[in-house]
C-alpha cells in the first residue's frame, strides 16, 4: 500500500496501519512525515468502480457548497480511484479528532446533525442530476413489497436454508413478528401525505457515516451515487437511528430540535415533508427486512456488530410505532 500511495498519489507515508472496518472495503490510515494523515479505501474485486466514482463526485459537489465533506485526494492525472497491481484505491483527507454518530444523538448534537443535513439537502437540490420532484409516498414506504419480502424470507427460514445460530433463530422470530404487524404498519403508512419530495441525497446517511467532533458535525462520508430519494426519509434515517431512539425517552424533543435546525438550514423542503419525518422513519423501518434477511442471503455478513444492530432496529420499530402520535405532536408544536 505504501508503494501504491507513493507511485500513484505522490504520498510518501511514514506509516500505514489498518483503519476502521468498512462494510465492503478494507481501509487504511496513512501518515506522512509532516504528520498529515490520509484515509485510504481499498475496493474488493467486483466493485462497481464507476458507481464509486460517481459517489465521490457527489461528495465533492456537496463540499463545494460548504458542506463538511472530507476532501478527496485525486491522483496527479486527476483520477478519483486508481487501480494499481490489481488493487483499486481512493484517498481522502483524514478527519482528526472525530468519531462516528453510532453512540447516538444528545444535547447540541440533535441540532448540529439537523443543520448539517439541511445544508446538504439544500446543496444537492441544485445537483445537475435533477431537481427535487414529488413522488407517491407508497414509493418510500411500500407495505405490499414488504409483505412479499417477508413471505419469501419466512419461506426460506421454513425450509431451513439459513445459517445456524442464535441470531438466525432470533431473526426468524422477529420476521414473524414483523409480518404479523403489517396491518398496523399499513395504518401508519396510510397516514402519510399522498406525495413526498424526492431529490438527490447522500444515499447512505447512517450513523457510521456521520463524523462528530464534540457537539458538532465534522464530516459526512461514504456517499452513494446520485439518486432521487425522499428527503424526509434521509433526515429521519439519521436523526431516528435505532441506537438514538433506544438511548432514552427524550428522543421526540430531540427530533423536533433536529428538524427545526434542518428547516433553518433548508427552507426549500415543504413543511408537509418535515412533519412526515417520524412517520416516514417508522414506516420505512417497519417495512424493511434488513438485517433479518442476512442469515439467509449473506450469512458471512453476520457479525456481532450486525447482530446488535439488528436487535436494536427491531426494538426501535416498536418504540417508534408506540410513540408516533406523541412525536408528531411535539414536532408540530415546534414547527408551528
Amino acid at each position: 500500500m505504501a508503494g501504491i500511495l507513493s507511485r500513484c498519489y505522490r504520498i510518501v507515508p511514514a506509516s500505514v496501519v489498518d483503519g476502521p472496518r468498512g462494510t465492503a472495503t478494507r481501509n487504511y490510515l496513512a501518515r506522512e512525515r509532516d504528520s498529515r494523515r490520509w484515509f485510504v479505501k481499498v475496493y474488493p474485486p467486483g466493485t462497481d468502480l464507476q458507481g464509486e466514482q460517481e459517489a465521490l463526485r457527489l461528495g465533492e459537489f456537496a463540499r463545494g457548497s460548504g458542506v463538511p465533506v472530507p476532501a478527496v485526494r485525486r491522483s496527479p492525472a486527476g483520477e478519483l480511484i486508481v487501480t494499481a497491481e490489481g488493487t483499486a484505491v481512493s484517498v481522502c483527507e483524514y478527519v482528526d479528532g472525530a468519531h462516528t454518530a453510532e453512540a447516538g444523538l444528545h444535547g447540541r448534537r440533535w441540532a448540529a446533525v439537523g443543520e448539517a443535513v439541511g445544508a446538504l439537502h439544500r446543496a444537492l437540490a441544485r445537483h445537475p442530476a435533477g431537481s427535487p420532484r414529488p413522488v407517491p409516498a407508497s414509493e418510500v414506504c411500500d407495505v405490499a413489497r414488504a409483505r412479499r419480502r417477508l413471505e419469501r424470507l419466512l419461506a426460506l427460514y421454513g425450509r431451513g436454508t439459513t445459517a445456524d445460530g442464535e441470531f438466525a433463530a432470533w431473526a426468524r422470530r422477529a420476521a414473524e413478528e414483523r409480518f404479523a404487524a403489517l396491518p398496523r404498519v399499513a395504518t401508519v403508512v396510510g397516514g402519510l401525505p399522498p406525495m413526498l419530495t424526492a431529490q438527490i441525497v447522500h444515499g447512505d446517511l447512517a450513523s457510521p457515516n456521520v463524523l462528530l467532533r464534540e457537539q458538532e458535525v465534522a464530516g459526512l462520508i461514504d456517499f452513494r451515487p446520485p439518486r432521487h430519494r425522499s428527503a424526509a426519509w434521509e433526515l429521519g434515517r439519521i436523526v431516528l437511528d435505532p441506537r438514538t431512539v433506544l438511548a432514552g425517552p427524550g428522543w421526540p424533543a430531540g427530533l423536533a430540535e433536529a428538524v427545526a435546525a434542518y428547516r433553518e438550514a433548508n427552507s426549500g423542503l415543504p413543511l408537509v415533508d418535515l412533519l412526515a419525518v417520524p412517520r416516514v422513519a417508522t414506516g420505512y423501518m417497519a417495512c424493511s427486512v434488513y438485517p433479518l434477511s442476512e442469515p439467509v442471503d449473506h450469512p458471512a455478513a453476520v457479525t456481532p456488530e450486525l447482530e446488535r444492530y439488528g436487535r436494536a432496529r427491531h426494538a426501535a420499530v416498536r418504540v417508534l410505532t408506540e410513540r408516533l402520535a406523541e412525536a408528531e405532536e411535539v414536532l408540530r408544536d415546534r414547527l408551528a
